[in-house]
């Protein structure tokens, strides 16, 4: 039941993105998704299998994990314009694959 709670929530988001983009108000599909959803998943599946100390962390780490988005989002601000729009999307996906990866490398130093 869990996972069918989990998938049909991100179902939810994705009609949701497409309801929007199809609108005179097609800017909000962008916002839709930062609407914590999975976060608050991945949130209340570490609080209830973890410590809260564990939580703390995983929610740090979670803010930290706006830098890539961020990253992401830049690349596609500059290039959607310039490329296909397929090219903007795997040069934003690989932007964020790297700066995740370091992310993660850095973080795994300093915990």
């Amino acid at each position: 039941m869990e996972w069918f709670i989990k998938a049909s929530a991100g179902a939810i988001v994705v009609v949701i993105v497409s309801l929007f983009a199809r609108s005179k108000n097609f800017y909000i599909a962008g916002l839709v998704p930062l609407f914590p959803t999975f976060t608050l998943i991945a949130h209340y599946t570490v609080g209830i299998a973890r410590t809260p100390l564990e939580l703390k962390e995983t929610v740090l780490f979670s803010m930290w994990g706006v830098i890539p988005y961020f990253l992401y989002l830049l690349v596609m601000y500059t290039l959607a314009d310039k490329v296909k729009m397929e090219t903007a999307l795997t040069a934003g996906i690989g932007v964020w694959l790297a700066a995740a990866g370091v992310l993660i490398m850095v973080w795994n130093k300093t915990a």
